[in-house]
């Protein structure tokens, strides 16, 4: 049986965690003289009570957690979150004045708060806000609690709790499991919540960086952090309509380009390129850093990862110089910046991609499926999986010439249990199954095919398109309220990796043996 009591206290400490970071929420308003002070109140007093009252419930729980109790957790944790996170839109009236006794208007302002909410944590990016500007003119607060959502969510809610309060979450691994991205774990260190340490420490300073850089090329401080968080997030959320394009500047989209490109890569390994060992000597210094960069650099996921984005940049670059008439250095700059942009997710754009030729859509499709790394930020299939996924279907070709040959997969000279690339063939057809079904129910809903297609991908893969801006004109607040259900329900699918969230609809999870 499930672990209720100590699920309660989970679910409480998580809840004061997120309370606290609408205070932060309300301290920019208090700064900015924002018009949303009281909405962050009054949210952050709401979500403080219920945490306390959720701990309390849980006083005297055990510490052990079973790995069913781990699954709950997790999916409740981000439906949680998004339920209180949604607060502050509702009583902002952002999405419209509730009205109780107008029970059509009622569903729509919550459903739309809930959706940009649920995209939010997720890193997804989709906005139910069509003018961003306008509807959250002079409200920084808001504009701040949506990057840092994203931000939150980038490398996720539990893990960003293993690393500060270990001793919150009970067994650790199973949570991380539970909630970590891709096939491959890594783990450096025994304890798991050092290693979860480490990755946030290099997350937060790729974010200081990133927002470091923004600044010194011309964007304002709020600006700045806010495109920080949501650069390295690979998120999409932008304080601006136009995103990146907003200012014309070269810089800044390289700036972002690079950012997001590095956000796509294995955060661990990122930790074991730049972490600074205490070495006796300069010649042993010297040694460690070329190991070091021998093993990233012989990555077969980093290596594909970027082989795809120099490979498909070139490609674009090449189709809008003599198709298009862009010159060399702006035509590669804007093929790479779309390229890195989809690959990992982030679905920020600095040009008007809906003017580009037909078939760059399609290579930009086809990135947004495969993603980039695993243990990043970003969202899709894996590069690692889609590697696989390639071996598995060379060593088919081979097996008809060599019936008899033992042909394993393997990543990184490591051959991967039988059990892995079954789980990697049974997740491929069901992100296939769930893109086909939601794509279906879009179109039985009146939804043009090209739409219902773009909006399942882009929901299960985390990218949240503009849809105005790739196929015909459509915003994400026009779909329908069942379709944005659904999609939020993708959402979710997509960021804790399918399995994690379908199991618990599943017999045999409920079942006492």
């Amino acid at each position: 049986m499930l672990n209720k009591q100590l699920i309660s206290k989970v679910l409480g400490s998580l809840l004061l965690l997120e309370a606290t970071f609408m205070a932060l929420c309300v301290v920019v308003a208090l700064c900015y003289h924002s018009e949303d002070f009281l909405p962050f109140l009054f949210s952050l007093i709401i979500t403080a009570v219920a945490g306390m009252g959720l701990l309390q419930l849980g006083v005297g729980a055990p510490t052990t957690m079973g790995r069913r109790d781990a699954y709950v957790v997790v999916s409740l944790t981000w439906i949680t979150f998004s339920i209180f996170g949604s607060l502050p839109y509702l009583f902002g009236g952002f999405f419209g004045s509730i009205n109780l006794l107008d029970i059509t208007s009622l569903s729509t302002i919550t459903t739309n708060a809930f959706f940009e909410t649920m995209s939010g944590f997720t890193t997804t990016g989709a906005s139910m806000l069509n003018d961003v500007e306008a509807e959250l003119d002079s409200h920084h607060a808001m504009l701040f609690w949506r990057s840092l959502s994203q931000w939150i969510g980038g490398l996720g809610i539990v893990f960003f709790t293993i690393a500060i309060l270990p001793s919150m979450v009970g067994n650790t691994m199973k949570v991380f499991s539970a909630e970590a991205t891709g096939p491959v774990r890594s783990k450096m260190h025994p304890r798991l919540s050092a290693t979860a340490m480490r990755i946030w420490w290099v997350y937060i300073a790729l974010t200081i960086s990133c927002g470091g850089a923004y600044w010194v090329a011309g964007m304002d401080g709020f600006s700045a952090i806010n495109y920080a968080m949501t650069t390295t997030a690979t998120g999409g959320f932008s304080i601006h309509n136009d995103s990146i394009a907003h200012f014309h500047s070269a810089s800044i989209e390289y700036i972002a380009l690079i950012f997001q490109y590095l956000s796509g890569i294995n955060f661990s390994m990122l930790f074991m390129i730049i972490a600074m060992r205490k070495l006796s000597s300069w010649r042993e210094f010297k040694r460690s850093e070329r190991s070091k960069w021998s093993d990233f650099l012989r990555n077969e996921e980093w290596r594909f990862y970027t082989l795809t984005v120099l490979a498909c940049s070139i490609i674009i670059a090449a189709i809008l110089i003599f198709s298009r008439g862009y010159g060399l250095e702006e035509g590669f700059r804007k093929a790479a910046f779309h390229v890195v942009s989809m690959m990992t997710t982030t679905g920020i754009f600095c040009d008007h991609v809906g003017a580009w030729p037909h078939i760059t859509w399609m290579l930009l499709y086809i990135l947004m499926f495969v993603g980039a790394c695993s243990g990043s930020t970003t969202g899709g299939f894996k590069s690692s999986r889609a590697l696989m996924i390639i071996k598995v279907i060379r060593n088919e070709f081979v097996r008809m010439m060599h019936p008899r040959a033992v042909l394993p997969v393997t990543i990184n000279n490591k051959a991967m249990p039988t059990s892995m690339v079954h789980s990697l063939l049974a997740f491929f057809a069901i992100f296939i199954l769930a893109c086909l079904g939601t794509t279906a129910l879009m179109m039985a809903i009146g939804t043009d095919i090209t739409n219902s297609a773009v909006i399942s991908l882009s929901c299960i893969s985390n990218v949240g398109l503009p849809l105005n801006e790739l196929g015909p004109h459509m915003t994400w607040s026009s779909m329908p309220l069942t379709i944005k259900w659904v999609c939020t329900g993708l959402m979710l699918l997509g960021r804790l990796e399918i399995f994690n969230v379908l199991i618990l609809f599943t017999r045999a999870f409920w079942d006492d043996n």
